[in-house]
């Protein structure tokens, strides 16, 4: 027997071996349902694969389609502070007059340093204010307001910028009715020295009450108080046209240095004051009525003039104190403002024992106004008015505070042409003291005219 042949023998009977093993499962499937004839054996099935020792990772989970995807809230939006230069806005109005006009009786020596340095001899065409107005909200509770005038005067120098007002207003509560003002600003006495020059009928502030305060200005901290309806009311009395004050405040309370503005302090007791003023409908007719004053004392000094020695009481430093009644009732059509004060301040003697002495004197006077408001006139807007004003005091912040005794009355009518364009023609009939040295009294009648372009 060959090799190859016993291989043969050895196969065969290994098959045949596995054919009796499987029989059995056969046979049991066969009662199932029949088998099917199986010409060859099935071949013998592959070993087992060895386990694997190495983790089985995490079968990768099949991809959502893009609808079932939910979307990503938006990120939250970030506030952003506006530059300073969209939050600040810009303002003004400019006046420029002319007082050559004709009149009935003309006297060059009628001057009036504190108002209009136009009269007098030898004046033409002048600019008498140039304002531009920076203000707006920096922060929700800190606002500012910067003006400066380009129209002052110092000496014989003309066009001079000068600051008038600079100070920012610090909102206490959101509503802004309780408010501190700190900086240089109007000081609140009286009515129409708050009232803007933009604003007011008179070509210029009355003596009585602007004695007072140069410029109507000083620099200090001041507090108002104005529930937030009141506030819009002072708003729409001055946007209307109706000749408003401005938002001074329902109570208005404040310290500064006494000297007026642009000046600086002289002594260490500052100036208080306070004023309360309320506006109310009566009827269909706004009126608006205040009370308030002010006390300090005030550092000056005295200046030869040719053979004059004028002579200090008590080293200069003087009592300065005022209390004043304001009335203002709105021009609705008819209109009526009126105030007067009364108090004491440094002023020149009048007796020949006393004339040329420097001390704190009584003062007294103030105005009365009366004006008609004419709407749609021409198409037009036209006010005339007609104002008196006495006074007898000093002044304080003219060199050796000259000794005033006033009696003007003023004739006059302003045309709203529109809004960006007012033309102003008055007639003034003047007994008044010089503002310059001898201080003598001088009498006189004054046309003038004033064109104003607000932006």
């Amino acid at each position: 027997m060959t090799v190859t042949h016993r291989y043969r023998t050895v196969l065969q009977a290994l098959l045949s071996g596995t054919s009796l093993l499987l029989a059995p499962v056969v046979l049991a499937q066969s009662e199932a349902a029949p088998a099917a004839p199986v010409s060859e054996p099935a071949p013998e099935a592959p070993p087992a694969a060895e386990p694997v020792s190495e983790p089985v990772s995490e079968p990768t989970k099949a991809p959502v389609p893009p609808a079932a995807v939910p979307a990503a809230p938006p990120p939250p939006e970030v506030k952003k502070d506006k530059p300073w230069y969209e939050r600040i806005s810009l303002r003004g109005y400019t006046q420029v007059r002319y007082n050559r006009l004709p009149s009935f009786r003309v006297n060059d020596a009628l001057i009036n340093d504190q108002g209009d340095r136009f009269l007098g001899k030898d004046n033409g065409f002048g600019i008498r204010r140039a304002r531009l107005i920076f203000f707006g909200d920096v922060h929700e509770h800190v606002s500012i307001y910067l003006q400066p005038d380009f129209a002052s005067v110092i000496g014989d120098q003309y066009h001079v910028a000068i600051m008038r007002d600079w100070y920012a207003d610090i909102a206490v509560d959101s509503k802004k009715e309780f408010r501190f003002r700190v900086g240089q600003s109007k000081v609140p006495f009286g009515f129409e020295n708050l009232q803007s020059s933009q604003n007011r009928l008179a070509l210029d502030r009355n003596d009585a009450v602007n004695s007072a305060l140069k410029d109507e200005r000083d620099l200090g901290v001041f507090f108002y108080w104005a529930p937030a309806e009141i506030r819009a009311r002072f708003k729409y009395l001055v946007d209307s046209g109706l000749k408003g004050s401005g938002d001074y405040g329902v109570v208005g309370l404040g310290v500064y240095n006494g000297q007026t503005a642009n000046r600086a302090e002289r002594n260490n007791t500052p100036h208080a004051v306070a004023r309360v003023t309320y506006p109310f409908l009566f009827g269909k007719q706004f009126v608006e009525m205040g009370v308030g004053g002010y006390y300090g004392r005030f550092n000056l000094s005295a200046s030869p003039r040719d053979d004059a020695a004028y002579a200090l009481a008590r080293g200069g430093d003087m009592v300065d104190a005022r209390a004043i009644v304001s009335l203002m009732v709105y021009p609705q059509p008819l209109g009526f403002m009126a105030e007067y004060n009364v108090g004491r301040g440094p002023s020149l003697g009048t007796g020949p024992d006393e004339g040329l002495l420097i001390d704190s004197r009584g003062l007294h006077g103030g105005y009365a106004q009366l004006m008609y408001k004419l709407d749609g006139v021409l198409g037009v807007s036209l006010i005339p008015y007609l104002r008196g004003t006495l006074y007898q005091g000093g002044k304080k912040f003219e060199t050796n505070a000259p000794r005033y005794d006033v009696r003007e009355l003023e004739l006059g009518v302003e045309w709203q042409i529109f809004k960006a364009l007012e033309l102003t023609g008055a007639y003034l009939i003047a007994d008044r003291n010089s503002s310059r040295h001898p201080y003598t009294q001088q009498q006189g009648h004054v046309t003038r005219v004033q064109l104003q372009f607000n932006y």
